[in-house]
């Protein structure tokens, strides 16, 4: 089987078991949506949504927020880590949105990686959930599974990011990234994982990943 076959026959698994595809991060706008990926950094998605509407009710626009003390911003978002530099961040670019372009979340990659705290994983989030642009965040669980899956080699983020555009359509960039991180965080997580009742590990595994499991198991009889 080609690694096309078999990430065909990965996407129908995706398609089958998660048809519809929420975003995560609960947000009502492009904005809220920027400040809420910024602070899932290290911090899982379930913590950000229960700061957020804290946040947000403090600040739910570059215009307010731009205008809130970094102390203030910090205090409410602590919950999630990082606090000192998210704070930082988070006020920083609201001060440029409203600055440069109108309060409005810019539609590029070149600018919003330019942001404060935005990195390239996070303008993707944006650029996809937001605005629907064709892209692929890939994060530490996305890279771990295609690692699992044999469609990357695991030598680091960017290089997945590319193995799994060249791999899949265009088209379904966008909805597979977030079946994934669903899929992982259900059948396929960092820890605890058998590969054996995996949906996806059963039939495409590595071999690596099985003996890391029976190696646990074996361990653990003894």
């Amino acid at each position: 089987m080609t690694k096309k076959e078999k990430a065909a026959d990965i996407a129908r698994i995706l398609d089958e078991l998660y048809p519809e595809t929420p975003i995560p991060l609960e947000h009502a706008d492009p904005y809220t949506l920027l400040v809420a990926v910024v602070l899932s950094a290290q911090c899982t998605d379930e913590r950000v949504n229960q700061i957020t509407p804290t946040l947000f009710a403090r600040a739910d626009n570059p215009i307010i927020m731009s205008q809130l003390d970094v102390e203030e911003i910090r205090e409410i978002i602590k919950p999630c880590g990082l606090s000192p530099s998210k704070s930082k961040a988070i006020k920083g670019l609201s001060e440029i949105l409203v600055n440069k372009y109108q309060g409005q979340v810019p539609q590029t990659f070149e600018e919003l990686e330019a942001l404060p705290g935005v990195g390239h994983k996070t303008a993707s989030v944006v650029m996809s959930q937001a605005f629907g642009h064709p892209a692929f965040p890939v994060d530490t669980h996305i890279h771990r599974l295609a690692w699992r899956w044999g469609l990357s080699d695991r030598k680091n983020v960017e290089k997945t990011e590319a193995d799994l555009k060249k791999t899949f359509t265009k088209e379904t960039w966008n909805k597979l990234h977030l079946q994934i991180i669903y899929f992982g965080r259900q059948y396929c997580p960092a820890r605890g994982h058998n590969p054996y009742q995996c949906p996806i590990c059963s039939k495409y595994g590595r071999k690596e990943v099985f003996e890391e499991f029976d190696k646990i198991v074996n361990n653990k009889k003894k």
